[in-house]
Formats: structure tokens, C-alpha cells, sequence
């Protein structure tokens, strides 16, 4: 089978049709999003395809057939039929500077209509906007289909300043409100973001508006599945283990039964032929791991973490919930429904490999103000576990804690934040390659850490330590026999009760039992 161009970081329609470029087909999504209604909302972390896909309807829109040829949409859209388009695109816009926001839109308008031979009669970009609509529908005879793609960055940019970013968000909503305001001269409207910021405070006006990202239809709209894979890049895949590929850029899923995998990873790794973060190093996510800590959310209680519908539409710039933010960056993906006290919920997990690694190593950068020892750190706690040499074990994890540089502690209030001592501990295993469960519940209670490494199963228990009651975490695990729920195993199971020392910043007590 011949190979094609790698599509890496090409984001135009046009040229991966005409540069013989790998296409993964999601013309279908697009005749369906046509059929079902007029305004749709799609929320995708970075670099899923989002902006591909906009491209894709933008072209189909204005009727390029030549590009459809062998797709989906080919023999099934009526090409005798040509919609103007209105596109915004935020995707190279920085917005950190106040007036950059009004700016980037004035300039796009300007361009539109210079190329729609519209002459502006407006000075703001929202009566632009409406007035560009309106013309465009008379002139054209046909309705306006509107795309947004990255309608949300101009406020994402501005987290840090909380100000700044309501005062995007403000314009925006002002812009975007438009819509509502030109409903008869629009045929579709398509806008898509990392983020979902609630209709209350970015689409008051635009209450039709029908968000599309929990929607099991829609689950694959962006993304590759494993039919993908096979199909479309079979010619790449002879020399690659096809399971650590699932396992390490699979999983991500929105309300339906197909994972898919990030395309940005898919099309690094065959390039690259290798297997690393390509997808998480292309951004720092510091304002998420700010975020975690000042809101005192342990590491260990992110795997697995319980939400509601309504917390994962919960972003807002006073107010954005910790899950909502987990779920939108793409750090974590859904692992499960359930019916919570009578309402639809659903637990979230790490997607693959390439996050807990690589979102545990960040966490660690931040809770431990150095990153300089942790391979060393980490290669030696993998080689203790294995080996069952809990005496080893002892000697690391005091090191592990020793290692962090005393001014870490004396120059911000990390120290104080609750979960400290054990998320450092807990984001060192989740980086090991053994098999981890954190907080794992059962009827005795709730374990903090079961660890099974090669033929050696581990269950921790963390404390603050308190003198008077020196020796507690290992007397929980004895008295709540949490190791009966391993025994079917027929491993050695070690109970290990750590308890840190707030004033020393190190374990107090080192504490284990065979059960």
C-alpha cells in the first residue's frame, strides 16, 4: 500500500485534498449537522481537528465539489446550491493585550468584506457583523452559514487577568449575540472552542444554540477511531506495536461507545516513529495545575473523579470547576456513567498513557519546585517495588522528600496545601509502568493506594502525623482488612503506613506488615 503526506499541522481543507495527504472522512457529520438544524455548538481540546473540520464545512458550503471526490458528501450534497460564508478565526489571535480582541475582529470583518465587496457602514464589529450577514444574504440570494473556530481563546488567553478576560468575554457575548439578531438571513452557524462557557454568560442571546459535545451522534465528529487507523493510515502502521499505540494516544471519548485518538499524536508518532507526549508538549498546562492546588485537589483524586452534567458545563472566568477544566483541556476524558441522587453523572480517567504520565510529571514540577532528580527518583521506586525490598522503599521515599529544596517551601504557601505529601507521592507512582489504583473504594472503606508491581502487590495508607497517635495509617489498613479484597491474587500484599511530618516536611513514620 502506498504511503501519503502526513497532514502535520495543516489545517486547510484545500491542501490536504490537493497535497495527497491522509483524510480521515467526516463529511457525514457535516450532511447530518446540515439536516438536523441551523446552530451548533462543538467543544474539543487543542489540535483535535476542530479547525480542519470548519475548513471542511466552509468548502463544502460554497460548493467545492472537486475536493468532495470519493467522500461521503460526494454523491449526497446538492452542489447546484452556493451559501456565503462567514468565517472568524481566533486560533493566531493573542489576547492578552486590552483592544487586541477588537482589533483581531475589526481586521477579520474588514477582510470579508473587502473579498464580499461590502462596503462597511458600521465602526463596531457587532453592527459589522450584522450588517456583513444581512448583505451577504441579499446579495447572494441564499442564507449565511457563520463559522467560529476558537471562538473562546480571546478569553482563554486571559485567565490571568481576571479583568481582561470578562471584558473579552463581554465583547464576545456582544459579537455573538448578533447572530441571534440576523436568525432569518442565517441557514447554519457553527462555533467551536476548547471551552464551554455557560449560554448565560457568553450566548444570553443566542438561547437556540444546541451544544453538540456530550452527544453520542457526534462522539467521533473529531478525532481518529481505530477503523481509522487500520484503514485510512494501515501503510503506516507495520513496525509499530498496534496495542501500545491504544495504550498510549487512545481513549479519549464524549458520551459515546468509540474512543478516538488525538490526530496531532497519531501523525507525530508516524513521523517520528517513536512514542512520546507529542500532544501534551505542545502546551503547558500551568494555569490548570494553579488551579488544582489553590483549590486543595489532590492528585490522587483526579483519576476517577465524579461529575455531573452540570459541573463539566461549569466554566467561568470568576468561577471555573476544577472538572469542567480537567475535561475540556483533554486531560481527562469519560470512563463511565452513572445515576447520582437521581442525576446523570460521569466519572472521568486519565485517556491513555501519554496524560497520566505527563500531566503527573508536570504536577510533580510544581509541587516539588525542581524536576532535576525525578528520573532517578522514579527508576529506583519501580526497581524497590518490584523487588518487594521495603526497606529500599523506606530509604527512597525520605530521599524523595529531602530533595525538595527547603526554599520551595519558604517562598509560597504550597506546603499548606492539603493533599500535599501524598500527591508528590502519589504522581511519582502514577508515572511508573506498574498498575496503579488510587483511592480505591470498597465495603471496609476507602484504600489511598493499592500498587501491584511485577509479582508484589502494595497497599499504602497516608496520614499527617500527630504524636499522640503515631502508627495510625498502618493500624487503618490491619483493622479495615483492606487487604482481603487482593488475596485472590495469591501475591505477597505489604500494608505500608506513611506518615508526614508537616514541621520536617519528611516522613515521620515509616510503618509495614505482610497480610
Amino acid at each position: 500500500m502506498d504511503k501519503c503526506t502526513l497532514p502535520i499541522g495543516i489545517q486547510s481543507f484545500r491542501n490536504v485534498r490537493e497535497r495527497n495527504c491522509y483524510f480521515v472522512d467526516k463529511t457525514g457529520y457535516a450532511l447530518r449537522l446540515f439536516r438536523e438544524g441551523t446552530y451548533f455548538f462543538l467543544s474539543r481540546p487543542r489540535r483535535f481537528g476542530k479547525s480542519l473540520f470548519v475548513d471542511t464545512l466552509k468548502h463544502l458550503f460554497e460548493g467545492d465539489r472537486d475536493l468532495f471526490e470519493g467522500l461521503e458528501a460526494y454523491n449526497r450534497w446538492d452542489w447546484s446550491v452556493r451559501y456565503p460564508v462567514v468565517r472568524l478565526d481566533f486560533a493566531g489571535l493573542n489576547a492578552t493585550r486590552p483592544g487586541a480582541l477588537e482589533e483581531d475582529v475589526l481586521a477579520q470583518l474588514l477582510n470579508l468584506e473587502r473579498n464580499a465587496g461590502v462596503r462597511a457602514r458600521h465602526t463596531s464589529g457587532p453592527r459589522r457583523l450584522e450588517d456583513l450577514i444581512r448583505t451577504l444574504h441579499r446579495d447572494a440570494g441564499q442564507p449565511v452559514c457563520v463559522l467560529v473556530d476558537e471562538y473562546d481563546k480571546p478569553i482563554l488567553d486571559a485567565l490571568e487577568d481576571r479583568d481582561l478576560a470578562r471584558a473579552n468575554r463581554d465583547y464576545l457575548s456582544g459579537l455573538y449575540g448578533m447572530l441571534k439578531a440576523c436568525d432569518q438571513d442565517i441557514r447554519f452557524a457553527f462555533l467551536t472552542g476548547v471551552s464551554k462557557f455557560s449560554n448565560v454568560s457568553l450566548f444570553s442571546g443566542l438561547n437556540n444554540l444546541r451544544d453538540i459535545t456530550l452527544n453520542p451522534a457526534y462522539s467521533a465528529i473529531c478525532g481518529y477511531t481505530d477503523r481509522d487507523l487500520d484503514t485510512v493510515f494501515a501503510a503506516e502502521l507495520p513496525g509499530l506495536d498496534r496495542e501500545r499505540i491504544r495504550e498510549w494516544y487512545n481513549g479519549y471519548t464524549w458520551g459515546g461507545e468509540q474512543e478516538v485518538y488525538n490526530p496531532f499524536d497519531v501523525l507525530l508518532l508516524f513521523a517520528e516513529r517513536e512514542f512520546k507526549a507529542w500532544w501534551f508538549e505542545t502546551g503547558t498546562p500551568s494555569f490548570l495545575v494553579k488551579t488544582l492546588v489553590e483549590r486543595n485537589i489532590s492528585t490522587a483524586s483526579l483519576d476517577g473523579m465524579l461529575a455531573s452534567e452540570g459541573d463539566l458545563g461549569k466554566f467561568e472566568v470568576d468561577s471555573i470547576a476544577p472538572e469542567a477544566l480537567l475535561f475540556q483541556t483533554g486531560y481527562l476524558t469519560i470512563g463511565g456513567q452513572e445515576t447520582c441522587h437521581g442525576e446523570q453523572c460521569y466519572r472521568l480517567v486519565y485517556p491513555n498513557r501519554e496524560v497520566r504520565l505527563s500531566l503527573n510529571a508536570t504536577l510533580l514540577t510544581y509541587l516539588t519546585g525542581r524536576d532535576t532528580q525525578r528520573r532517578q527518583h522514579r527508576g529506583a521506586l519501580a526497581e524497590l517495588l518490584t523487588s518487594g525490598d521495603l526497606t529500599g522503599l523506606e530509604r527512597r521515599i525520605r530521599a524523595l522528600y529531602e530533595s525538595i529544596p527547603y526554599e520551595w517551601h519558604t517562598r509560597n504557601e504550597i506546603a499548606r496545601y492539603e493533599g500535599y505529601y501524598s500527591s508528590v507521592f502519589y504522581s511519582y507512582v502514577l508515572g511508573l509502568d506498574v498498575e496503579v489504583t488510587v483511592e480505591d473504594s470498597s465495603n471496609r472503606g476507602r484504600l489511598d493506594l493499592a500498587v501491584q508491581a511485577g509479582s508484589q502487590v502494595y497497599l499504602f495508607e497516608f496520614k499527617l502525623w500527630r504524636q499522640s497517635g503515631s502508627g495510625s495509617a498502618l493500624a487503618q489498613l490491619k483493622d479495615r482488612d483492606y487487604a482481603a479484597k487482593y488475596r485472590h491474587l495469591g501475591l505477597p500484599i505489604h500494608l505500608v503506613g506513611v506518615e508526614f511530618n508537616p514541621q520536617t516536611r519528611n516522613v515521620e513514620v515509616f510503618e509495614h506488615a505482610l497480610a
